[in-house]
């Protein structure tokens, strides 16, 4: 990941169009899709039923959830550095366009990368960023998700 020295909540605007690069890969494990079925009631077999979605799922295995892979997101434009080091906070503002591209098998490493599309000045509320996001799977021709990411950037 590439933030450069003079990035902050001042210079923005200068930015736009920055590649932030790939986070570090994140693997999602077959527990973790089992938590988020736990937590979401979303017990679907392709998903939970691990001897099934071997026997029977198009994906020769169970497969992560879209959201939990879309929410994975969030901490990834932690990590990329989108948010200025000087900046008051930041909220999750929405999402456009976000597609799923391919499944992610249980067991996949998945990284994700942005590039900084738009800011609009939000006044004293602060500034929305745009991000084009994308979700990768290691050893994969098609990203897992590709969409837009909306941040409010405070201060």
């Amino acid at each position: 990941m590439t933030i450069p020295n003079n990035y902050s909540t001042r210079t923005l605007k200068d930015f736009v169009g920055h590649d932030f690069g790939a986070t570090e890969p994140v693997t999602i494990s077959q527990s973790d899709i089992n938590d988020f079925a736990r937590i979401t009631g979303d017990h679907q077999w392709i998903h939970v039923d691990v001897e099934r979605a071997r026997a029977e799922s198009p994906f020769g295995g169970p497969v992560a959830h879209g959201f939990l892979t879309l929410s994975l997101l969030a901490s990834a434009v932690q990590e990329a550095g989108i948010v200025p080091a000087d900046a008051a906070g930041a909220i999750n503002y929405g999402l456009d366009n976000v597609r799923f591209l391919a499944p992610v098998p249980a067991g996949a490493r998945v990284t994700a990368s942005f590039v900084l599309k738009e800011i609009e000045d939000k006044g004293p509320k602060g500034q929305l960023l745009r991000l084009s996001a994308v979700l990768n799977i290691e050893g994969s021709e098609k990203p897992a998700i590709i969409g837009d990411v909306l941040a409010l950037v405070m201060g």
